[in-house]
């Protein structure tokens, strides 16, 4: 298993530097940026979306995780002891996202639509021993009020109220963690909400959603403290002919109400990357939120891999420059594989694909492109592919103290024979 020895990284760098300055890419600055761009992992791929309000339930509402790998964390003590495992081995300081039915409630019983800040004290007191910062979400599934598949559109008066009274809390317990921490709280709003087969009604279901966003956003919270984002779906098992929180009715939500929206890999058309729509949003919007993930066939969420898509994404964000108006985040989940290297392998590929962007020559691109010398610009975007890039990456690697090459793997290996197998 390759693992670079420290003097074969400087020399690699050294060469890799030199290569990249003769095309005017400086790859110290190009480190710099990387360093200073947070990734948001997500803690349901800790423990297969499983949550700890009800052990054992199911996940329900267009959700599956696969596989039944050993070692799943199941406490927020083990969550946390395997987030910290897995941050230890990704270069950069980062995020953490939590979901609602992560509470820590040592026992008792809250119900959804009561839960306060000091139900997630013991994360924030976390994040704040390891320099972390949060993101939050409501958790509109594994619910008994989310049985039929319908929450904040539900036609049930009691339960939209419900659903809309559980968006509050989360928004306020966002809030806290935003001004405790000290960096503005992410709180993203994804519904289940749709019809198996076709509708009779898409109308009354969209104009509930409207309504109870409406009343979920009616106070304004801080915005130094948390931020507001809502996420669209193509379809879901069981939603599969009609979902009411389609991409156009939260990009008009979002344009009309000054609200982020969130842009999901796996929640669009197979063949349809959301690269191309980044520029276009952010045309009109100030922030985005993106989550990350892989969809094979469909909306799969598999673990993230420095494929095609992802370059494309990375590319898009950084020849925007907009590293500063995009939230990044992964949402996938895959209980097939150890579930703490797949945290790492994901989010170590994103940030590869950010390093690989950063370290293109962007402006002779952009220069190439306006000049019409499109046969330039095609031959340099082809000698970028093979450049190397990967004594970069080592490099990095070393400076901010996680494994170069594939050393983390052993640190894995270690870990599961050590915790998750006596699990």
């Amino acid at each position: 298993m390759y693992t670079p020895s420290s003097e074969q990284i400087a020399k690699a760098y050294d060469q890799a530097k030199e290569a990249y300055a003769q095309l005017g890419v400086d790859t110290e600055a190009a480190m710099n940026t990387l360093s200073a761009t947070p990734i948001s992992l997500h803690c349901w791929q800790g423990d297969d979306v499983g949550g700890f309000e009800s052990p054992g339930s199911e996940i329900g509402a267009g959700l599956a995780a696969t596989g039944n790998y050993p070692g799943k964390a199941r406490t927020p003590a083990e969550l946390r002891q395997d987030a910290e495992k897995a941050f230890s081995l990704i270069p950069g300081k980062h995020r953490f996202n939590l979901h609602a039915f992560y509470s820590d409630l040592r026992g008792r019983k809250v119900e959804r639509n009561e839960l306060e800040p000091k139900h997630f004290e013991d994360w924030i007191v976390w994040a704040e021993q390891q320099g972390l910062k949060l993101d939050f979400n409501p958790t509109y599934f594994s619910h008994p009020k989310a049985a039929d598949g319908f929450t904040l559109s539900s036609a049930d008066e009691g339960i939209r109220k419900f659903w809309v009274e559980h968006g509050i809390c989360c928004r306020k317990i966002g809030e806290a963690m935003g001004r405790e921490l000290g960096s503005p709280c992410v709180v993203n709003v994804w519904i289940p909400d749709g019809y198996k087969d076709l509708p009779a009604d898409r109308w009354a279901p969209r104009a509930r959603l409207k309504q109870s966003l409406d009343e979920m956003f009616a106070e304004d919270l801080n915005p130094e403290h948390m931020r507001d984002a809502i996420e669209c779906k193509l379809f879901g098992i069981g939603s599969e002919s009609y979902v009411t929180g389609s991409h156009e009715f939260y990009l008009a939500y979002g344009v009309a109400n000054r609200k982020m929206i969130t842009l999901d890999a796996g929640h669009f058309h197979p063949t349809e990357g959301i690269a191309d729509k980044l520029s276009a949003v952010l045309t009109f919007m100030d922030e985005v939120l993106l989550h990350v993930s892989r969809g094979v066939r469909w909306d799969s969420d598999h673990v993230v891999i420095l494929n095609d898509d992802l370059r494309l994404l990375a590319e898009e964000l950084v020849r925007g420059g907009v590293l500063d108006r995009v939230h990044l985040g992964l949402d996938f989940f895959d209980a097939s594989i150890n579930r703490l290297a797949a945290w790492v392998i994901g989010t170590r590929a994103m940030l590869k694909s950010l390093l690989l962007a950063l370290l293109q020559p962007t402006q002779m691109l952009k220069d190439l492109e306006l000049s019409g010398d499109f046969t330039a610009r095609l031959a340099i975007q082809e000698d970028l592919k093979t450049m190397p890039a990967g004594a970069v990456w080592d490099r990095y690697c070393e400076q901010q103290g996680v494994p170069a090459g594939m050393g983390w793997l052993e640190e894995v290996r270690g870990y599961e024979e050590r915790v998750l197998a006596r699990r």
